[in-house]
């Protein structure tokens, strides 16, 4: 059944004697607009010379595409407003070429998560607030074949026995998909937005999230090649935070960076990116983050940057971090620095490594130097909420001192969350090596009650 034949056939009518029709989806008619794209969609597709259109740019790829969906709305004596015919065409290139019905939301630079629960619902995270769309899905093999298009791109499989799969889009935003038997209700994609425009220091600034004489030491440090964890909750900006502080890193360095899933974007002109690979349908070929820290360890880097710790590769990053690769960064999941060192050290005797308690704390108490914790707030802002430096070990416990906090004031009439940065008045014993390295750190940044807005 033809196009024509498909919608002429409503209340009695044909297309021949149909009335101009606006067919943007209403509540009586909810599935009307659908079925016209669907079904132009697959005629389209019948139609194309997909030989010759591989041997064209996508611009003219695309331009064939408009042009044939353009003539057989006319074939087909479609009656359509203006504005419904752009709109018809439009989503038919985003289901031919991109990724459907959520294209304008991956284009939306205020979007920072899109979370599709099922093909009816899709939920967007805008300015730290969660929304629910009109977006939607035709059904559920329509959101299969976006899942399907965006983990192909990446040699990433997904099926009854292996449902759920992590990838990336080529911008770097983090992509999670779920299908079933593992997702009940079908398929769940939640998609972590990069921004196109890598975020500075000066937009932390702007943003309130730091201080500047925070952002001067913990710059500094990263210069002066101290070694650094990130720690905070999920969306509290740990990648991007480190992805900012990475700039600091002297260009002449080679550095290794080793990721589950590729998120970071250096700038340095001498960066060698690791990605883990995930086992193929033989259960063979996986390749784990521990394998690629060793793996780095020959390939000669000045710094090794893991995007985040999470297994058993905490250990090998510890031993990298003490045998000379000084400078290496690291993110983990945290609500706070000292949980972030108990989560280390649990991840160490997870991975069944039968060290003494106080052995692993020595690892960790000599391997890192600046604990960054960062959080995102009831408000949707995110903040640095406190800079500690580890300064050793007192009996079995690792001992830090805190350089600069953020303290709370509460929230305002509209749930904005108030506070004020400030300094402890503790004078970091790693001072010393970032004056050494070149970066002015005047003492009167540590003041204690030292406090900045």
């Amino acid at each position: 059944m033809n196009l024509r034949h498909r919608l002429g056939k409503t209340n009695g009518t044909t297309a021949a004697n149909a009335p101009l029709l606006a067919v943007r989806p209403t509540e009586s008619e909810p599935d009307r607009y659908q079925v016209i794209k669907k079904q132009l969609h697959r005629e389209v597709i019948s139609k194309l010379d997909l030989a010759m259109l591989e041997g064209l740019e996508e611009p003219q790829r695309r331009a064939q595409v408009e042009h044939l969906a353009r003539r057989m709305l006319v074939e087909t004596e479609i009656r359509l407003t203006r504005s419904d015919e752009e709109r018809l065409i439009t989503e038919l290139l985003h289901d031919t070429f991109d990724l459907g019905p959520i294209t304008p939301l991956l284009l939306d630079e205020e979007i920072s998560d899109i979370l599709v629960n099922t093909h009816r619902q899709v939920f967007v995270e805008r300015l730290g607030r969660l929304e629910l769309t009109s977006v939607s899905f035709r059904d559920d093999a329509h959101l299969r074949h976006v899942i399907d298009r965006i983990i192909s791109r990446v040699g990433r499989r997904i099926d009854e026995s292996t449902p759920l799969v992590d990838a990336r889009l080529p911008d770097g935003s983090r992509v999670n998909a779920i299908i079933p038997p593992a997702a009940l209700d079908g398929p769940i994609l939640s998609i972590r937005r990069f921004r196109r425009r890598a975020l500075s220091i000066d937009d932390l600034l702007g943003l309130g999230s730091l201080t500047a004489e925070l952002a001067q030491f913990i710059t500094g440090a990263v210069r002066a090649r101290l070694n650094m964890l990130v720690t905070g909750g999920t969306g509290s900006g740990k990648t991007t935070l480190l992805n900012i502080l990475s700039r600091y890193i002297p260009t002449e360095e080679r550095i290794v960076t080793i990721e589950d899933s590729a998120e970071l974007q250096l700038q340095q002109p001498h960066v060698v990116r690791l990605e883990t690979r995930p086992p193929n349908i033989e259960g063979k070929g996986q390749i784990n983050q521990r394998d690629l820290v060793r793996n780095a360890l020959r390939m000669r880097p000045d710094r090794i940057v893991v995007g985040e710790v999470r297994g058993d590769e905490v250990l090998d990053m510890l031993q990298a971090m003490n045998t000379g690769h000084d400078g290496s960064m690291t993110t983990i999941h945290s609500n706070g620095a000292r949980d972030a060192l108990h989560r280390m050290e649990n991840l160490v005797l997870m991975a069944g490594h039968s060290l003494p308690d106080r052995a692993i704390r020595e690892q960790i108490s000599s391997a890192l130097e600046v604990i960054v914790h960062v959080s995102r707030l009831s408000d949707g802002t995110r903040r640095v909420l406190s800079v500690q430096e580890i300064v050793g070990m007192e009996g079995n416990v690792v001992t830090m001192q805190e350089i600069f906090r953020f303290v709370p004031t509460g929230t305002d009439a509209e749930g904005k969350y108030n506070g004020y940065f400030e300094a402890t008045g503790l004078v970091p014993k790693c001072g010393e090596r970032i004056q050494i390295a070149g970066v002015d750190l005047p003492l009167e940044i540590f003041e204690r009650g030292r406090r900045t807005t």
